[in-house]
């Protein structure tokens, strides 16, 4: 029988791949027969390079869809990528930037047409890595956020919303890029506290509303730099301590401009002295303040954050030059109070992380109250669940308290806003406008409008900016079967054409997979879109990994220096280690640690299926044995038992899939072919390679191979050719096509609890014998039970002797002492009696040994610094490093009081 000597994962896999490329093994379509099973992916990057996130998410998401497609179910996992505005625009600037041009020398066309090529040029190159990852996807499908089928999704949807007055052009305070120069949604923003200072100073009071406690009043501030943008300073009214600032005017310093003093319950009275500067300009809670006691408003900074010509003679500077500059002017003043270390919360691009800026500017906003009611609905009445279950929770917070989502973009680079305005009738004036749709002079349409439809003007111009990538990509799970304008004619008594039938068919989805960090920017809006345009959930069931990280707990990043690259674990090991590796630490959404020698329980693993194959094959080539049924006859108990362990680990492994347990369930299936069938029915067997012993063995290798193939796609199916190539059987063309193990019927009655009994007592002599310092040496055993269990004992002498390494077994009523014993038998080993003072030697020597590790250990746990700077992962390694260390001080004592 043929196969080679030792595994090559490089070299299976790429013959592996390129065989699953050329058929259609993983082609999906509306087939009534059957249940649909669908997931779409989580669009990559087109920027993107394989990382380990993508690692762990897509092969989560394949492990699902080859489980199911195994159950019978027709399996479609959708692929595509993302245009991803930002990123993408970067990377050409980037390339630009070498040849010393700014995309502003090139045209908004000549730069788009770049654009396309980068993107035909590079664009698939994350789909050739996880395709070398081994993702079953149905590739036929590929979708691109982009592609024009697409983009009449995402024009369709805009003007349905604007229509329904869900979109509105405002002039409202927005987070702002300086270095990409673009707005960005709030989830784009996100805060990180950084270490800053709190600034306490001095404004002069020009006029008081009663007599004049103070010449001055103290504000604090962590940005002085944007004073220079002040209108106003405001208190709380119900701060007893500044009653006599009401009616008050104050002077700016350096501007010397004259500010109102402003009462407002909003002012938290425990921030700095109570007293708070106003910037409506470059505030949120400012500009809601400026808003509502009608103040000026004064921008100070440049959309790149360098100050303005209102910055007067600090104009040109950056914002933090502008900084140091007025706080050196301030302290010449003795405008300065005092300074005190603070953490800043500030909001950071989640592209180039810069400190983004807040900034009034006019753009696109989707109303999201009336979006999020059936979004939430549906999770509270759990049409759709999370798990693990306390996602539901965040979801739901972040949902009842959704603010509206800002979607234009000053790039270039996406969906252009399908928006026009008239040169003629509009004023441009946004003041107010986040509580007005629709404006005279605007225009919203899919295609071109011809003229104004407010005053006839022919001088109509497109708006520059384009929609935030999220706005596309929210669309995925219904746009990606291209909704709305379904290709070709309608078919059918329904009048349906095909992609309308599959997107019936497999809307909604089965299951999301995804990052909690995307929680809120994709998961949330795809429920909201899929019930605003389908009217109806877009997923049954929300799936949230953890985040990789390596073994200290830090998470993975390139500028850390610390991540693991998947295509250099994929070539140094095989994409099944890779897999493998993850699936067996992605522990219920919990967090992934990793580092190099992980991937080195998926290599092992890997090296003994392949020899547990190869010795089968072997042993079946030896003895001439053939086989050209899998129906078993002629059982023994051991036969009979491993087939009742197969049966319990196939039921266990599909509960464990079934409730996104994946861990478990890899875990479960590693242990059976690892110990049940390797460890210990191989080894029985050796000696008594039967026909029958044969098929059993294929039996349990050819469904160990079906429980590991979602996790293990290559090695299960270059061996399942083998055994489809080497021996007479009838065997689907692939194991993905194979049909999921179900439970076989043994007409043998294994006693497990008994056998698995007899497998601890084997490895407990095999521990004593090598804690005696004898493990090479046979010895005869002495055994004290019943006639039943001598009976029971007697027809597996042979393997117990040989596993054991024992010379003879000798059953008696009476035991010079007892070494070992459980609740069917005492054991003693008949070893010479002047060799007792030795053993007790040896096992003082391992005693003290272990309870010295014993004390450096339990320090360790003993010790609050390294508890509390330590992973939980490896807190919890600690702890389970003492109860084992424990366990065997104490076996070890025993053992030792035995031989006294």
């Amino acid at each position: 029988m043929d196969i080679a000597s030792k595994y090559n994962p490089k070299e299976v896999e790429e013959k592996i791949l390129k065989e699953w490329l050329e058929s259609p093994l993983f082609s999906a379509g509306a087939n009534r027969a059957k249940k649909p099973f669908s997931i779409v992916i989580p669009p990559p990057n087109v920027t993107g390079i394989l990382h380990m996130g993508h690692a762990l998410n897509n092969t989560i998401q394949d492990v699902l869809i080859r489980f199911k497609r195994m159950q019978g179910y027709e399996a479609l996992w959708m692929p595509g990528t993302d245009h991803a505005g930002i990123a993408t625009q970067n990377v050409v600037e980037r390339d630009l930037a070498k040849q010393n041009f700014k995309k502003e020398d090139i045209g908004r066309e000549e730069f788009l047409k770049r654009l396309w090529q980068w993107r035909e040029k590079y664009g698939s190159t994350i789909i050739s890595q996880l395709k070398r990852l081994g993702a079953s996807c149905d590739w036929d499908r590929l979708r691109f956020t982009m592609d024009e089928p697409y983009s009449e999704a995402v024009y369709e949807v805009f003007v349905k919303l604007y229509e329904k007055g869900l979109i509105y052009r405002g002039k409202r305070i927005i987070n702002w890029c300086p270095r990409c120069k673009t707005a960005l949604s709030d989830e784009e923003a996100a805060h990180k506290e950084i270490n800053g200072w709190l600034y306490y100073l001095k404004y002069p009071v020009a006029k008081s509303g009663s007599e004049k406690v103070c010449d001055y009043v103290i504000v604090a501030t962590t940005r002085p730099e944007t004073m220079l943008g002040d209108t106003a300073v405001a208190i709380n009214p119900k701060d007893e301590r500044f009653g006599w600032l009401k009616g008050a005017k104050v002077i700016l310093p350096i501007v010397e401009r004259e500010l109102k003093v402003i009462e407002d319950e909003a002012i938290d009275i425990g921030f700095g002295t109570g007293v708070v500067k106003v910037t409506p300009s470059h505030d949120l809670v400012d500009f809601n303040l400026g808003k509502k006691h009608n103040l000026e408003f004064v921008n100070i900074m440049n959309d790149d954050a360098t100050m303005n010509d209102n910055a007067g003679e600090f104009s040109g500077m950056d914002r933090f030059e502008a900084r140091e500059a007025i706080l050196a002017v301030l302290e010449e003043k003795k405008l300065i109070d005092k300074k005190e270390p603070y953490k800043v919360s500030a909001g950071h691009c989640y592209r180039c992380h810069t400190i983004i800026e807040p900034r009034i500017s006019p753009q696109w906003f989707v109303r999201m109250q009336p979006l999020a009611e059936p979004a939430i609905k549906a999770v509270e009445e759990e049409k759709i669940k999370f798990y693990p279950e306390r996602w539901r929770k965040v979801y739901l917070n972040w949902m009842n308290n959704i603010q509206d989502w800002c979607i234009s973009r000053q790039i270039w680079w996406g969906h252009r806003l399908p928006v026009w305005y008239c040169d003629n009738c509009f004023s441009g004036n946004d003041a107010g406008s986040n509580e007005e749709s629709k404006k005279t002079g605007i225009v919203v349409s899919k295609q071109k409008p011809q003229k104004c439809p407010d005053c006839g003007s022919t001088k109509l111009r497109q708006d520059e900016d384009v929609l935030d990538t999220w706005f596309s990509s929210w669309l995925w799970p219904f746009a990606t079967f291209y909704w709305p304008n379904f290709r070709g004619q309608g078919t059918g008594e329904r009048g349906q054409t095909d992609d309308e039938k599959e997107l019936n068919y497999f809307y909604p989805t089965s299951v999301l997979v995804t990052a909690s960090e995307i929680l809120f920017f994709w998961v949330a809006r795809m429920i909201m879109a899929g019930l605003e345009f389908r009217k109806e959930i877009p997923f049954r069931s929300v799936f949230i990994h953890g985040t990789v990280r390596d073994a200290r707990g830090i998470k993975m990043s390139k500028s850390l220096g610390n991540i693991i690259d998947p295509l250099e674990v994929i070539e140094k090991f095989g994409a099944d280690s890779l897999r493998f590796s993850l699936m067996l630490l992605a522990a219920g959404g919990s967090d992934v640690y990793l580092s190099d020698e992980k991937f080195l329980v998926g290599r092992n693993f890997s090296n003994k299926i392949w020899n547990a194959t190869r010795f089968i094959f072997l042993k079946i080539s030896e003895a001439n044995i053939k086989i050209d049924n899998l129906t078993l006859n002629d059982l023994d108990e051991v036969d009979a038992w491993l087939i009742t362990e197969l049966n319990s680990v196939a039921e266990n492994v599909t509960r464990h899939l079934e409730d996104f347990r994946i861990n478990e369930a890899t875990k479960c299936a590693y242990e059976f072919f690892w110990h049940s069938f390797c460890d210990w029915y191989i080894e029985i067997i050796k000696d008594n390679f039967t026909g029958a012993k044969a098929k059993t063995a294929i039996y349990a290798l050819v469904n160990s191979l079906k429980l590991l193939h979602p996790v293990m796609p290559f090695l299960t199916e270059e061996i399942f050719h083998l055994i489809k190539g080497n021996l007479s059987l009838e065997l689907d063309e692939s194991i993905s096509r194979a049909s999921w193990p179900r439970p076989l019927g043994t007409g043998v009655k294994a006693d497990t609890e008994k056998i698995n009994i007899l497998f601890e007592t084997i490895k407990e002599l095999r521990n004593i014998k090598a804690d005696l310092g004898i493990a090479q040496k046979k010895v005869k055993l002495q055994i004290k039970t019943s006639a039943e269990n001598e009976k029971y004992l007697r027809p597996h002498e042979n393997w117990i002797k040989r596993l054991s390494y024992l010379e003879a077994f000798e059953f008696t009523a009476n035991l010079k002492r007892v070494i070992y014993k459980n609740a069917l038998w005492e054991l003693n080993l008949d070893v010479d009696e002047v060799n007792v003072k030795d053993f007790i030697s040896a096992l003082d020597k391992k005693i003290n040994n272990i309870d010295s590790i014993r004390s450096k250990v339990a320090g360790r746990l003993e010790n609050e610094n390294f508890l509390k700077n330590a992973s939980q992962e490896t807190v919890e390694e600690e702890k389970n490093k003492f109860r084992e260390i424990d366990f065997q001080l104490n076996r070890l004592k025993e053992l030792k009081n035995a031989f006294r």
